[in-house]
Parts: structure tokens; sequence; C-alpha cells
């Protein structure tokens, strides 16, 4: 059931809401977020939607009221069939919440913001698409409560550490007691491309390693593939979860939330790891020190490589008449028994053709003057190809590359807005060769794909003929990342007809649809590998947790499911504090990784401690892992764990909670 739904009235009225959270967006990751906060935190939303679809975006005609209320009633189903919160046995995290408030306006204004209670509110998310939108309303939400917990939707990283800076001082400027630690998550500034496209990366390599990076400190959470002797895959350090692939069905089927047990298992305990034989895993593989992130090379500097203007033949070709020259140079030498410097200054006159003919001179000289005249007759058509292919690679160092002749074990990714710009960035810094399909040659990635020197077709993909030029047949995997799911799924159809074991990934938004997608597939290429992921679902998690004034360290997919890593304080926390580790795991739920041995005062807020990771019993400042399953979780403890989206929000919900109001 859902709020009345109306348009905002000429005079602004007061939320009825106060401590609630308000989302201001305008496609699925708003609504993905108000999911979130709604049916699985249990908190009070008022969800702010533009009035209609952009008439300048005809794809998105149904993520606007209609979509959420769909959204709203699939998710108010699933958790009455699951019976609450789906952690086991727990109470009913939304009894008593009224239903998302859903109010229309075509802008963040002051009025807008004041209907939906922003002055009264405990935290607002601005998740409009558009960054300068999202930065306007930020400044008008911090002038109406300079209290309110900002989390911004923001695709430009440097613009966005300077954003949270100023945003910050305005609230400590505004509110001079305000607390230190909750200045910390006063503002907070998230990318859903960059959340999401590791996740997006990693699925076009069978069996991946997703990577955590996390203040100095690197998890790698690595798939195994079904064992073939019918055992259980290795544990590694710990396993986070069990896949729905098998021995004897190795595509899995997808599993999302709504999958039931065909799906996979987040968190299991050992009875149920022992028991699933056969059966894919994701298991913690290895946590270390992470080195910087290396930089991206590119052409610039004090001068471009010799290799970005002049080609592989015409270097050799060079090389070779050099050769030839010094080649002359000795022979002069011996043969004539003159001075080296002498002689090479002789060979050079006569190759350029500015010596005397060797008239009387011995008839080595004269055999050695033939030779290096026929050496400048080479050299001058080397010149004016080297002369050519400068003035050439400058002039279309703009332009973008074709495919390359004989290319093959590729991904061929379609889309360069921002989730494609990112995945391409991320296959880049994998090493993975990439051909970009991409309809707007003014899109935002065609600049990072002629910076990265990858080739792009420029054509709609749904035109026949332009997967062929971005050599399909070749590739090892296509990666559909456009923002429309139908242009997806027929681009991945025209793909798989082209060639059927084609590795697939497609960006989709709803998962009842990515399922059904997915039988479909599944059906026709039973052998043939397909994967689906919603941005907006691995997003949405980051975003909702900043809301509620902490920081996730990373989020791992599984298949359709998500699962998130963060820091907590083990003090106000009865389902830790006081417990062994042992006592603490709850299957499902949560699982306690690593204890912050840090001094209280030395830690960084929701943050993994910078430094070497120590081993147990080592002095303070580091995370130990591996803590013995009998050890006491005391109060002024911190612990790193791994947590599913409804056991997290059991953690952190907040204490007095709105659903109890």
């Amino acid at each position: 059931m859902l709020g009345h739904v109306s348009p905002l009235p000429q005079q602004p009225q007061r939320s009825p809401f106060s401590g609630h959270m308000v989302v201001c967006g305008d496609d699925a990751l708003a609504q993905r977020l108000a999911v979130e906060l709604r049916y699985v935190y249990g908190e009070r939303v008022t969800l702010v939607l533009p009035p209609g679809p952009d008439p300048r975006r005809p794809e998105v005609a149904l993520t606007g009221r209609g979509r959420a209320a769909a959204l709203f009633g699939r998710m108010s189903s699933a958790m009455s069939r699951n019976g609450g919160n789906g952690t086991g046995g727990d109470s009913d995290t939304n009894a008593g919440v009224e239903a998302v408030r859903i109010l229309q306006a075509h802008e963040p204004s002051d009025e807008a913001l004041e209907e939906a209670g922003v002055d009264t509110a405990a935290a607002l998310a601005l998740v409009y698409d558009d960054d300068e939108r999202n930065i306007r309303a930020a400044l008008t939400a911090r002038r109406l409560n300079p209290r309110v917990r900002l989390v911004i939707r923001l695709y430009n990283r440097k613009l966005g550490q300077h954003l949270e800076a100023l945003l910050d001082q305005a609230a400590a400027v505004a509110s001079p007691g305000l607390d230190q630690t909750a200045l910390d998550a006063s503002t907070t500034v998230l990318s859903d491309a960059d959340t999401a496209a590791p996740a997006l990366a990693a699925t076009v390599l069978a069996g991946s390693s997703k990577v955590i990076r996390a203040e100095g400190l690197l998890l790698r959470a690595a798939e195994r593939t079904p064992p073939r002797n019918g055992q259980a895959a290795d544990p590694g350090l710990c396993t986070l979860a069990l896949l729905s692939s098998t021995t004897h069905d190795p595509a899995g089927t997808e599993g999302s939330d709504s999958s039931g047990d065909e799906g996979p298992r987040l968190l299991p305990d050992q009875a149920e790891v022992a028991a699933a034989t056969g059966r894919g895993t994701i298991v913690l593989e290895a946590v270390s020190q992470s080195g910087p992130a290396s930089s991206t090379p590119r052409m610039g500097g004090r001068g471009a490589p010799l290799s970005q203007i002049f080609s592989r033949r015409l270097r050799w070709s060079a090389l070779g008449v050099g050769t030839a020259v010094l080649a002359l140079a000795v022979a002069s030498t011996f043969t004539t028994g003159d001075d080296p410097l002498h002689a090479a200054y002789l060979t050079l006159l006569d190759l350029f053709a500015m010596g005397d003919p060797a008239i009387g001179d011995p008839t080595a000289r004269q055999i050695i003057q033939l030779l290096s005249g026929v050496a400048g007759l080479m050299l001058l058509p080397l010149l004016v190809a080297g002369v050519l292919e400068a003035f050439g690679s400058l002039r279309t160092v703009s332009s973008l590359r074709r495919p390359p002749r004989g290319l093959s074990g590729h991904v061929v990714l379609l889309g360069l807005g921002k989730i494609g710009t990112r995945v391409l960035v991320q296959l880049r810094e994998l090493g993975i060769p990439v051909v970009c399909v991409e309809d707007d040659p003014d899109a935002r990635g065609i600049p990072v794909a002629r910076r990265l020197h990858v080739p792009v077709v420029i054509g709609d993909v749904t035109q026949e003929g332009v997967l062929e030029a971005a050599k399909i047949r070749r590739s090892r995997a296509l990666l559909a990342l456009t923002s429309i799911d139908t242009t997806n799924l027929e681009a991945a159809l025209y793909a798989r007809s082209v060639k059927p074991n084609l590795r697939v990934t497609l960006r989709l938004f709803d998962d009842e649809f990515a399922t059904a997608v997915y039988r479909t597939l599944r059906t026709a290429h039973p052998q043939a590998l397909t994967r689906s992921r919603s941005v907006s679902h691995l997003a949405a998690p980051s975003f909702a947790v900043a809301m509620m004034g902490r920081q996730i360290l990373g989020a791992v997919p599984v298949e359709r499911k998500v699962m998130l890593f963060a820091a907590i304080e083990v003090a106000g926390h009865p389902q830790l504090e006081g417990r062994t580790v042992e006592q603490a795991f709850r299957s499902g739920a949560w699982r306690v990784l690593a204890l912050d041995v840090a001094p209280p005062a030395d830690r960084r807020p929701d943050l993994a401690v910078p430094g070497t990771v120590p081993a147990a019993g080592d002095r303070p400042g580091g995370l130990v892992w591996n803590l013995h399953p009998g050890y006491v979780l005391q109060p002024t403890d911190r612990v790193v764990i791994a947590a599913t989206r409804r056991g997290l929000a059991e953690l952190l919900r907040r204490r007095g909670s709105l659903t109890h109001r």
C-alpha cells in the first residue's frame, strides 16, 4: 500500500513525519534506495520524484511514479511472504511503519524540500542523474537544516571531495555544538558508477576475484567453481556464500532475493558448507596490504612516446637504415685505414650526396661511396614517410581507433555512459582488451576511450553490422550496459545468434524481468554463461548505509544478491557485545571477520585502519584476522564484518527506532 500521491500544492505543507528519511531522485536508484530504507531498515521514507517522464528521454518512461508503485508493491508482497525481515525468527522490522510517502516535484526547490520535511528529517539523499542539480539541492538543504545528514550522488570524484568538505564546514559553522562524530557522517558523496563498475567488470572473467580496497587493506573474495570430484570447494579463510551453480549445472540459476532455496546462500554456517558438495562458492581468499593504485597509461607528460607517433614498421625501417650507415662507416675504416670519426663523416657526406666523386681513390672507397648513395636513396622516402606519419598521428590523435584486424579474445562493451566509462577503465586496468560500441559520438566515455586508445564503433547496436564491426565473433564476452533494458536484451540475443557460446552480461533493472530473460537464454543456450546485474541494486546498499551515518568498506555481488563489508563498533550492539566470535556469528545475517586493535583515539570512523595487517598478538595499530572463535568481543572493540543487507540493517538500526513510534 502506498501513501496518498498528489502534486505539490501551491502553499507547501509541513511533512507529517519527523526524524524520517527523504530521497530525491529521477531514476531507478532513487526507487531502489527508498525500498532499501523502507523494507530493509524499517525507516519512514518520503520519496520525491519528477511528475512524469522526461520527454527528451522516452526510454525512462517507466521510471516514474508507476514504476515506483510497482516496485514497492512487489517488495511489500515479498515481505509478507517471508514473514518479516528474513533473518531467521526476528520481529518484523516494518511493523508500524507508514507506507512510503511519494511527492512530485520538477526540481528539488525550497518548496519541494520543505514539503518533504527536510527541516525535521534525519537524512536526505540527493540521487538525481545530474550532478549540478544534486549540488544545488545540497546547498539548499544545508541552509534549511544544518544538522541533516546529506548523501549526495556525484560522478565527478574531485568535485565530490571539495563539496563534502564545504558542506561539512557549513554544518560546523551553523551548529557550533555539533558533535565531531556526527560531523564525520554529516555529508557523504558517493558514485553509483564507482560502486557498480568492479562488479560488472568481474562478470567477464570466469572464477574471478572480487577485490575490496579499504584504506590500505585489500580483501580478495574469490569465486570457486563447483568441484568435479563431488567434494566441497576449498573454503579459504572462510566461506562467504554458496552459489546456485553446481557440478551438473555450472551456469546456476542467477538467483536474487526472491529466488528462495534455488538462489545463492549468503554467510552459510559450517554444516551448510559441509553439505554443499559440488556447489560453487565465494570464499575470503586473502587479506593483504594494498599498494598504490596504478596509474592508467596516457599520452602526456614531457613528450609523447615514439610508439604513439610512428608506426612499428617505420621504426624498424629507420633501424635498418641506421644499421646500414654504421656498417658502411666500419667498412670504410677497415678498408681505407681512415680514422673512425672521419670515416663516419665521409659516409654521411656520401649518404646525403654532399661529397665529391671518389675519382682516383682506391676501389674500396669507390664501392663504399656507391653503397652510401644507395642508402641515401633509401633514406629519402623514409624521411618523407616519417613526416607524413607524424602529421597524420598528430591530426588523428583526437580521432577514434577502429578495431584492428586479427583482434580476438576481447570484451565488447556496449554503452559509454557513466557506468560504461567506469567499467571501461576497470577492464583496462585489468589488462583486458576492449572494443566499445556507442551510438552517441559525444557520449561521456568517448574522451576516455580516446585517451586509453580503445577501439570504438560508433553506431546503433540494434542495427545490422554494428556488432560485426566490433568483432563479436572473436570476442570473449559481451557487456551490455546501456540504460535501456530492451536494447541490452536485443544486443544479447543477436550476439548469441552469432556466437552461441558467448559469455553475456546484461544491465537489467527489474529482478522479475532479469529472471525471465535468464531462463529464456539458458534454455536456448544451456552451455553459455549469462549474467545480469542491476546498477541501482548494487549501489543502493551503500547509499542506505550512508544515510544511517555509516560507510561500508565494500560490496561483493553474489549473483543478483549483494554482500556488504563494514566496520562496526561493538558497544551498543547486544548481538555482538559480550559474545564470543563464534556466538556472534549469525548464519545468513553477519559474520565477524577481523578485529581492529588500534586504540579508540586513533581509529578513523567507519574505515579500516591504514597500515600493515598484523598477525594475532601483535602490538595495536592494525587489524587482526583469523580471530579465535572463543575471543569475547568487548565494548571498546571495533570489528570488520561481512553482512547481508538485512543483517547490516539490524545492526545499524537507530536506537528508539522509528518503526515503533
